[in-house]
């Protein structure tokens, strides 16, 4: 499948300030960029740091006055979709080092809490199986509505209240399966049938010797996702982070098949 993907950030700056942006697809890792265009104006300064995962490579800026961001891009995704359900948990010590990490609490997944839960709901399930249970029942029992959590809403906040946007969902799966000791992380991804259209959150899981997205929205699928990048939980992959206050003035996405 090809992606057609735009996006456009425009903020507004009251004083300079520093900025750290990532919103280039990945090229690699079951997606292929076939041609991608990024114009950032006239920034005071910029710089790319590669990450050493080469998942993500962010853009610090440093600007004055407005942003202005405008990225196109096309992306082929050799991603075939998984059968989730018969993959196979990997031991934890086989675990590649990349992927202990994952195992891990991080500020908004805060893992240690649900084990008690989780051994009661899903306890009698194991690798896939269990994480596509733990997918149905998020879906199932939480309501998609914007404007209901905030910046500081993790994955307590979100289980006990049943409702959220993308990264909530992300966040409680993450949890959820890494009070599993399945690793778990979070992406950014450009995703086919996002509704409304944004970037968008969602899990990946380390099963059968590698990653799998896991969108507990129910919105989008592997097969239709580019991904950004990757990180712990929504602190890692934010598309910008300003390092001052700043003010949004038109910010869009979209995504097509190409």
């Amino acid at each position: 499948m090809k992606l057609e993907i735009s996006a456009s950030l425009n903020y507004r700056l009251p004083e300079p300030v520093d900025l750290m942006l990532q919103i280039e697809a990945a090229d690699g890792h079951g997606q292929r960029v076939l041609d991608a265009t990024l114009d950032l104006g006239a920034p005071d300064r910029m710089s790319r740091v590669p990450t050493p995962n080469g998942l993500c490579e962010p853009i610090w800026l440093r600007e004055h006055g407005e942003l202005h961001v405008a990225y196109r891009a096309r992306i082929a995704i050799d991603r075939p979709p998984a059968d989730l359900e018969r993959l196979a948990p990997v031991p934890l010590h086989r675990l590649p080092a990349e992927a202990v990490p994952y195992l891990n609490e991080s500020r908004y997944c805060p893992s240690n809490k649900f084990h008690a839960f989780v051994d009661r709901r899903f306890g009698e399930l194991a690798g896939g199986a269990k994480i596509a249970r733990m997918r149905d029942w998020i879906e199932s029992r939480f309501t998609y509505l914007p404007g209901t959590s905030t910046a500081e809403t993790g994955a307590l906040d979100s289980f006990v209240e049943r409702r959220g946007v993308c990264r909530d969902y992300a966040h409680v799966m993450i949890a959820l399966a890494r009070a599993a000791h399945i690793p778990a992380r979070m992406a950014s991804v450009y995703a086919l049938g996002v509704d409304p259209q944004d970037f968008h959150a969602v899990a990946e899981v380390y099963l059968a010797g590698d990653w799998h997205p896991v969108d507990a929205t129910g919105m989008s699928r592997g097969d239709a996702m580019a991904r950004i990048c990757v990180g712990r939980d929504a602190a890692d992959i934010a598309f910008l982070t300003a390092y001052r206050e700043i003010e949004l003035i038109e910010q869009s996405v979209s995504v097509r098949q190409g």
